[in-house]
């Protein structure tokens, strides 16, 4: 039962939390309540319409495979556009903040910064302490990163021998990192108790043919001279995002720089500066401005200065070089297919009322009223578009989130889309608006049949 709670509980929140959900889910509602509604009043009538589809089943079929057809490209589309939205819209809650170098890209700040914005150091910052405890946010809302770029083979720098890691505290990966508050504790000891290992993507073992258990070296990419890292995968990472990337202990990473030295007799250039981004998670917006002014002052963050923002501001400004594209994706593709969908489906029922004029006209002539005549071509068209376009949402959410984790479309640092529960209501919405748009104008024709001038052209 708990996974169907949970599986709930998510569907239920990106209803409330997203207008476009939350319209999508009340037109779906209505749908079927009027579905409903229609099969118990006009049961006849209904059963009627299923019979006339199963005359047509070729044609019926054609339409219901188009409209899935579009209605899938909608929801993949609509997956990348609704999970960029959701990652750079700010909360009013539960701020994330992101801490980088100010002046530089890629950021590198001391590791020193690190242990100051640490609430689990004793060079923790004054500034944000009170009493001797820390005062804006704990040990748990507290991330670091840097990152650890290796391949598996110095003369070849192809992408299966590339690994990307993130150097951090084993113990913030399952209260800071997005999509992994779910990670299985024992990965997380079996990362703390091997330094050398490592929690690897799925995908990622399979592009370099490692398993779970297996031991493998690496020469650094972005940190020159240090190679012949040994490390070993003591876990998979869950399918999603981290598919292709790999997690390494920090305190392993920092060991490198150690070893640099000791085998050099020099320091590495930049074992001062190998720290690449902090992540503090505060209160509300409130606490992220008092947070924020006192890091941008404080005398200790100063050799670099630093950069505050929210986490939604600094993604959005790495997804500026996509920003054209997403808004065509929004404002020209999806309302172009729906337009698609309502043409294919209104030259299907046309077609179907121009053949059954007769039959339009036999049905007046036997008691069947004009409004009758117009829920009847309705009704098989609504039919043919929600249940086509819920199967299409239903498969497609099934099979993506099943085999890959998402819809696996690289784009800036996101390799993965996870398609929402709330695609299920996207598919049925499109389809029955498509069906709705596209019939209507037929099934007023069809209303307006006139029986004298169809019996008039027979004789």
């Amino acid at each position: 039962m708990q996974p169907l709670q949970d599986w709930l509980g998510k569907f239920l929140l990106q209803m409330l939390n997203d207008s476009v959900n939350l319209v999508a889910g009340l037109i779906g509602v209505a749908v079927v309540l009027a579905g409903a509604t229609y099969v118990v009043a006009k049961p006849k009538l209904f059963l009627l319409g299923i019979k006339n589809l199963r005359r047509h089943l070729v044609r019926t079929a054609l339409t219901a495979m188009a409209i899935a057809v579009l209605a899938f490209m909608i929801t993949t589309i609509w997956t990348v556009i609704y999970f960029i939205e959701l990652a750079t819209r700010e909360r009013a809650k539960d701020l994330k903040i992101i801490i980088t170098e100010r002046w530089q890209i890629p950021s590198q700040i001391p590791s020193a910064y690190g242990k100051y914005l640490d609430p689990s150091s004793t060079s923790f910052l004054p500034d944000l302490q009170e009493n001797g405890k820390p005062k804006f946010y704990g040990p748990k809302d507290f991330m670091s990163w840097s990152f650890f770029g290796g391949t598996l083979d110095p003369n070849k720098r192809s992408p299966e021998n590339l690994i990307f890691f993130f150097a951090m505290n084993p113990d913030h990966i399952i209260p800071m990192m997005d999509d992994l508050g779910d990670l299985d504790p024992k990965l997380i000891d079996a990362l703390k108790n091997n330094l050398r290992g490592c929690l690897m993507g799925s995908e990622k073992m399979t592009a370099v043919n490692k398993r779970v258990g297996e031991r493998f070296k690496v020469s650094s990419i972005n940190y020159k001279g240090i190679d012949n890292v040994e490390f070993e995968i003591v876990g998979a990472l869950p399918d999603g995002r981290y598919n292709q990337s790999a997690i390494m202990n920090n305190d392993y990473f920092h060991r490198l720089f150690d070893d640099y030295k000791n085998k050099k007799q020099e320091a590495h250039p930049l074992a001062k500066k190998n720290l690449n981004l902090v992540w503090i998670r505060v209160a509300d917006r409130e606490q992220f401005d008092r947070v924020g002014n006192l890091l941008e002052n404080s005398p200790y963050l100063k050799d670099p200065s630093v950069k505050v923002e929210t986490a939604s501001s600094g993604i959005s400004s790495f997804l500026d070089a996509y920003k054209d594209l997403l808004l065509a994706m929004k404002y020209l593709l999806v309302p172009g297919m729906m337009v698609v969908m309502s043409l294919v489906m209104a030259n299907a029922i046309s077609i179907t009322v121009r053949e059954r004029r007769m039959e339009m006209a036999v049905m007046k002539v036997l008691g069947y009223s004009p409004n009758q005549v117009l829920l009847l071509i309705l009704g098989e068209a609504m039919l043919i578009g929600a249940i086509a376009g819920f199967a299409a949402a239903l498969t497609t959410y099934l099979f993506f989130n099943l085999k890959w984790g998402g819809i696996p479309f690289r784009i800036a640092f996101f390799p993965v889309f996870r398609i929402p529960e709330a695609s299920l209501f996207w598919g049925l919405a499109i389809g029955s608006i498509a069906s709705f748009a596209g019939s209507i104008v037929p099934a007023w024709t069809a209303r307006e049949v006139k029986v004298s001038e169809v019996f008039s052209k027979v004789a």
